[in-house]
């Protein structure tokens, strides 16, 4: 199982050293990968009464511009996108953007998407909120095509594309795609289309149930159940016992990839949350060794 870290975005703050010192700490101290989400606008709850979830006080460094740096940086670290709402941006864009992180970083990129929650980011994107479950599917299409072949065409309900290409491409000429998500719906897109997917909560019995369905689906799609990864994550703020207990069972459930979030442990620096990725994974190795 793979492990790695998930970017502490809305607490590491804007200072581009401290993001340089968390990623290279990362790298450095044997993590594999580094997973970021991905939000644009975050909005007032003054005005919306009952809002749940990011505001615009959480910080999210633009994705992809944040991956370009990283790439630089920290480059034996593979990047992911965990996950990009890609219904709210231009499909073609987002495939410009993803094969160029991948040259970047040398063919060590994972495209994570997701269709999000937020209506007020595909308002202001000027996006539909409610077609966001179709238009993503032909996305991926799109994408995947824009990024295997020098020029295409290409005609599809939301997107049209006449003789024209990406440059450059992708070192492999494809990027893996991965999914978010819990819902049924969610899982047989995943099964049909994704490379992985992202489960959400802890591990136990409920993730079991849908892992298996996962890998029903994907057998009922004609694929390889093996061929989609399955990355898991646990949390710090739960304490270091219970991340390593939770990540042998992930590794038990399946799990082939899992990051570690220290986001909400009520870290106070860019520095403990190295302290903290150090800990959790010297006791991880410690696990392994007993």
């Amino acid at each position: 199982m793979q492990i790695g870290v998930t970017f502490p975005q809305y607490e590491i703050g804007a200072d581009p050293v401290d993001i340089r010192g968390y990623a290279q700490a990362a790298e450095e101290l044997g993590y594999k990968h580094l997973l970021a989400y991905d939000h644009v606008l975050g909005a007032d709850p003054a005005n919306r009464e009952g809002w749940t979830g990011y505001t615009h006080q959480h910080m999210f460094h633009e994705i992809f511009v944040l991956f370009g740096y990283l790439a630089a940086i920290a480059p034996r670290l593979e990047l992911v996108t965990g996950v990009v709402i890609l219904p709210q941006r231009q499909a073609a864009l987002v495939a410009k953007q993803a094969a160029q992180v991948d040259v970047f970083t040398g063919g060590k990129f994972r495209l994570g998407v997701g269709v999000g929650w937020n209506a007020v980011e595909y308002e202001a994107l000027g996006m539909n909120f409610k077609t966001r479950g179709k238009l993503i599917e032909e996305q991926v299409d799109l994408m995947r095509r824009l990024w295997e072949r020098e020029v295409i065409s290409y005609e599809g309900k939301f997107h049209r594309v006449t003789e024209a290409g990406l440059n450059p491409l992708p070192v492999r000429r494809s990027i893996p795609v991965w999914m978010g998500g819990g819902a049924d719906v969610l899982l047989r897109r995943t099964a049909r289309l994704g490379d992985g997917w992202f489960p959400q909560g802890p591990p136990g019995k409920e993730m079991q149930r849908k892992v298996d369905l996962l890998r029903r689906y994907t057998e009922e799609a004609g694929r390889d159940p093996d061929a989609v990864g399955i990355e898991a994550r646990v949390n710090f703020s739960d304490g270091i016992e219970e991340c390593v207990r939770q990540t042998e069972a992930w590794r038990e459930i399946g799990a082939t990839h899992i990051t570690v979030n220290t986001m909400g442990a009520g870290l106070a620096s860019p520095t403990d949350h190295i302290d903290a990725i150090r800990q959790y994974l010297d006791a991880v190795r410690a696990g392994a060794t007993r």
